[in-house]
């Protein structure tokens, strides 16, 4: 998986775990996990282009292109109070609807072997 900026502060392995439940093959798994790293990524950039001022934006993103991760969370713990938090904020966020999804879909897996059954 690429490595991002906040990708230390970030834990996916129950994200990981709960896929192991599900009866996936190795490639569909790793296409989920994709998926929910993207989804994570998408979450996290919105959360703080929202909190940056225009300029600060500008900075940030010269900084991301050019693959600085120590300044780009450098500039950003300059310019947002408590920035860390509100990246794993909205990081659990996602993780969390992920896993209502992971949820809903080994429910409807068990509710579907047992009408097989019947």
């Amino acid at each position: 998986m690429k490595k991002y900026f906040y990708s230390h502060l970030i834990e996916l392995d129950i994200l990981k775990t709960q896929l192991d439940t599900l009866n996936l093959t190795a490639e569909e798994k790793k296409e989920l996990t994709e998926l929910a790293h993207q989804n994570i990524h998408h979450a996290v950039m919105d959360a703080i282009l929202l909190l940056l001022k225009e300029e600060d934006k500008k900075r940030f993103l010269e900084l991301l292109s050019e693959g600085e991760h120590d300044k780009v969370l450098g500039h950003l713990n300059n310019k947002v109070e408590k920035i860390e938090e509100k990246i794993q904020s909205a990081a659990s966020e996602v993780k969390k609807e992920l896993m209502a999804d992971i949820k809903k879909l080994k429910n409807s897996k068990k509710s579907g072997n047992k009408k097989r059954r019947s």
